[in-house]
């Protein structure tokens, strides 16, 4: 018979997390029990903890009687303040702390105080990343198998965190620590993200006393109408042009450090700060994108950078001296010399903008990091650093774009165009901007592949920095152990002494899927063993496992600024091999050299997924954006308001994309005319607006700011009661025909007709249509608009209606396809072919 340890090793894979439990502190009261002043740190496995039993005497009156006070829970003594950071689409090439050109003061602050970790890892994608680094569960796991926006009825991939799944947030809470959450927040379900709740999917329902960000994957840094604090959306920005969301962020969470360590000196807070940058749109200050273009960091184009911050990365030893850099693509993208002159004065100007980004991001993280050191309390602070929640982002088409609303909708803005209408303002808030693929790539040196990614290292790897000086003497080390972001939380349970809870809210929680790194702080580790020996990765059908130094992975078969494209096979992949121990930077594929192990490893893979929720693969991108999800629209054709109403988030509004509809406005007009906004969805990069403009009714569309179509009436509507309609007939079959491979459905034209009291005032055809997805980070507003206007030659923000409504009603007429429609698109299926 085997022995147990060889029936353990036998596992493999499994042995590290079964070999590293965390260690956490029995239940301690501290003062005097009973007193005001006394505390308890409690032992965790039951959060929250039950109440503790009354300890004095009660009698018939107060004579005799002893009062007794429940003891206020703290975390265990010397437990550290905790200061979470992770930017947002940013490889490993990007900062200067892992050999990039962008200057990052506060990461290299944090790397030279503490470690620098290179061999980290993400889940290719920002949503599923943060679950994970919330949770210290796999993405899948948590229901996070891709962006909430995409969300599909299955486990894996239904944006929903069980309650079975505790975040560190309310780990630590109910163990006594002040707990907070600044900036992105991609973990609400899209359909939960109403002013009117349910909460419990929200930050503060997930164990985040304070919450001040903004919800969705992203937002306007100079106007951000999705930005709340706690459950209310909130407007700062209006009336406030210097207004920018990066400095906002670091001031409210300085405050609110502030807040807490005056009122509670002792008290332990964990802060977990997520700015936007450096996600699209690239929103730096002017100041910013004047420091960084005056340096010419990218002058000679991206394949010159590449080396650049190749040779940097050596000499800083955050890669090995023999690793090898990545070949440049030549089959997908263009070299630097192959450029016009115009091309090259557009790129650069978009990846100084970026950068500036970066290094504007940095500068007030390091804001917050130094409000931690006034405070005094920088010494038992654990400060970790991640760079980026994937890679660097490939999302902004070959030639860069001014709006990523249209990079979504499939519109590519040729350079031409660019250089004519957008050069002066990239980056302001006339944009919502992003750069040339080949720069992301060049950002993910030395490593291929970018953000979506998750076969390549080009998706995945991302550089990390942590400190706590009062317990980490080696300063200023690299760790090169593997690691991934489902470590961190079991990182902060042990620093903290607390448990992972059994049990909170009286369900059984699953265990935590990730191993404490807190061997790597000590500088006898410093070479260790890695104790997480076993990785799966899966984004869109591109998958990998990680064992020990190997790495299986599908082929890339979808680049990512590709976003609609034929689904394929995703079982039918073809593999490669790589191994890791001699191929630091994954160049040379041996799948042909040692079948029998990538034999092996495909079977771990499969394994993983199953255990995972990963199954059932899916390599759909569009099709899954359009998916029809449980949002308070379901299952619903007409919508009315009797009232103004603003902040109904994207992911909680009706659809009007690829259908017919009618909106019915019943309105009273006062003395002396109209003027304001009936119902809005949507903003400056893309949507629609139904106004009274001057008196005068308007219909306007926004198509992706590069085309305004208007239907207006002549005439100004005299005082009194009015009937106003808008009526559009959608010309194609609708968003079914994705189902079949094919977007030919999607965003055709249709005639619209503007009415007055019955009558046609202006009727127009529209040759096209918005087919994905309108400007995510605005909202529906009735009576007023939130954001950005539709158009701002016609009026801005709020341009709250002067009138009276009474009703508006919105009647949505889907198209259904036909039995020969659906022979049409299963012969075209079948033979291939995707109709365009």
């Amino acid at each position: 018979m085997r022995s147990l340890s060889r029936i353990l090793l036998g596992a493999g894979f499994a042995l590290a997390t079964i070999l590293v439990p965390i260690v956490g502190t029995a239940q301690q009261m501290y003062g005097t029990p009973g007193s005001p002043a006394a505390m308890m740190s409690i032992d965790g496995t039951q959060i929250p903890a039950a109440p503790e039993k009354f300890g004095g005497k009660i009698e018939p009156t107060t004579k005799g009687s002893k009062p007794y006070w429940p003891a206020r829970i703290v975390p265990p003594k010397g437990a550290p303040n905790v200061l979470l950071i992770m930017t947002d689409d940013s490889g490993f090439g990007v900062p200067s702390t892992f050999g990039g050109v962008i200057p990052t003061p506060a990461l290299e602050r944090i790397a030279q105080n503490g470690l620098r970790y290179t061999n980290f890892h993400s889940t290719a994608l920002c949503s599923p990343t943060r679950a994970a680094l919330i949770t210290g569960r796999n993405h899948h796991s948590v229901g996070f198998g891709v962006i909430s926006e995409q969300a599909t009825g299955y486990p894996g991939y239904d944006s929903v965190i069980t309650r079975d799944k505790a975040t560190i947030g309310k780990i630590l809470k109910d163990n006594g620590y002040r707990t907070s959450w600044f900036g992105k927040n991609h973990n609400t379900p899209a359909f939960m993200a109403a002013p009117t709740g349910p909460f419990d999917q929200w930050p503060v329902g997930m164990g985040f006393e304070y919450f001040y960000g903004f919800m969705g994957g992203d937002t306007n840094q100079w106007e951000p109408a999705n930005l709340a604090r706690n459950t209310t959306y909130i407007y700062p920005f209006q009336g406030n042009p210097s207004y920018n969301l990066t400095t906002a962020m670091a001031d409210e969470a300085i405050a609110y450090m502030k807040q807490v360590n005056t009122l509670t000196p002792d008290q332990p807070f964990f802060v977990y700060y997520v700015p936007g940058g450096t996600h699209a749109p690239h929103h730096p200050t002017p100041e910013w994108i004047k420091k960084i273009s005056d340096m010419h960091l990218f002058d000679e184009g991206w394949n010159k950078l590449r080396e650049t911050i190749f040779a940097n990365q050596k000499k800083l030893g955050v890669i090995p001296p023999d690793a090898r850099l990545t070949p440049w693509p030549k089959d997908l993208l263009k070299e630097w010399d192959q450029l016009s002159a115009d091309e090259k004065k557009m790129f650069i100007r978009q990846v100084d903008v970026f950068a500036a980004y970066v290094a504007y991001t940095d500068h007030e993280i390091g804001r917050v990091i130094q409000a931690v050191e006034d405070m005094g309390k920088l010494d038992n602070t654990l400060i970790i650093y991640i760079n980026g929640d994937n890679g660097t982002s490939a999302e902004g088409t070959l030639v860069g774009t001014p709006n990523e609303v249209a990079m979504f909708n499939q519109v590519i803005v040729p350079v031409e165009d660019q250089l004519k209408y957008f050069y002066d303002v990239w980056g302001s808030n006339r944009t919502y901007n992003h750069m040339a693929v080949p720069w992301a790539w060049a950002f993910d040196t030395p490593f291929s592949w970018t953000k979506q990614i998750a076969s390549h290292l080009g998706g995945v790897r991302q550089g990390m920095a942590i400190s706590w000086p009062a317990v980490i003497q080696d300063k200023g080390g690299v760790r090169h152990q593997f690691h991934h972001v489902i470590d961190i939380v079991p990182t902060i349970l042990e620093a903290t002494k607390i448990r992972q809870p059994k049990v909170v809210d009286g369900i059984r929680q699953s265990p935590i899927e990730g191993v404490s790194m807190l061997y790597t702080f000590d500088a006898k580790n410093a070479s260790a063993p890695s104790r997480r020996r076993t990785q799966y990765f899966e984004m869109f059908g591109d998958r990998a496992i990680y064992h020990d130094g190997w790495w299986a992975a599908t082929r890339v078969m979808r680049p990512p600024w590709v976003t609609l494209a034929p689904p394929r096979d995703v079982l039918t992949y073809p593999w490669e091999l790589y191994d890791l121990r001699n191929d630091w930077t994954q160049s040379e594929d041996l799948a042909q050299k040692y079948p029998a192990k990538l034999k092996e490893l495909q079977a771990l893979f499969m394994q993983e997924a199953k255990k995972h929720q990963v199954f059932p693969l899916d390599d759909t991108v569009v099709a899954r954006l359009l998916t029809p999800r449980p949002s308070i629209t379901a299952g619903r054709s007409t919508f009315t308001w009797t009232m103004p109403l603003t902040g109904t988030p994207n992911g909680d509004a009706p659809s009007i994309l690829n259908s017919s509809y009618t909106f019915t406005a019943d309105i009273e007009v006062p003395q002396g005319g109209g003027d304001g906004m009936l119902i809005t969805q949507g903003g400056r990069f893309a949507g629609y607006g139904f106004y009274l403009l001057k008196g005068k009714p308007v219909f306007t569309w926004n198509l992706v700011d590069l085309k305004r179509v208007k239907w207006v009436g002549q005439e100004a509507l005299p005082p009194g009661r009015h009937v106003l309609e808008f009526a559009f007939k959608y010309d194609g079959l609708g968003m079914e025909t994705l189902a079949y491979g094919s977007p030919s459905g999607i965003g055709r034209g249709g005639t619209g007709v503007l009415k007055v009291d019955g009558k046609v005032v202006a009727e127009q055809k529209m040759e096209r249509t918005i087919p994905l997805i309108l400007q995510w980070d605005e909202n529906l507003d009735v009576g007023s608009d939130t954001g950005t206007p539709v158009d701002d030659r016609d009026y801005q923000v709020p341009f709250q209606f002067t009138g009276k409504i009474n009703r508006v009603t919105l009647d949505i007429d889907r198209p259904k396809l036909s039995p020969e429609d659906i022979r049409q698109l299963e012969t075209a299926r079948r033979g291939g072919k995707v109709s365009e």
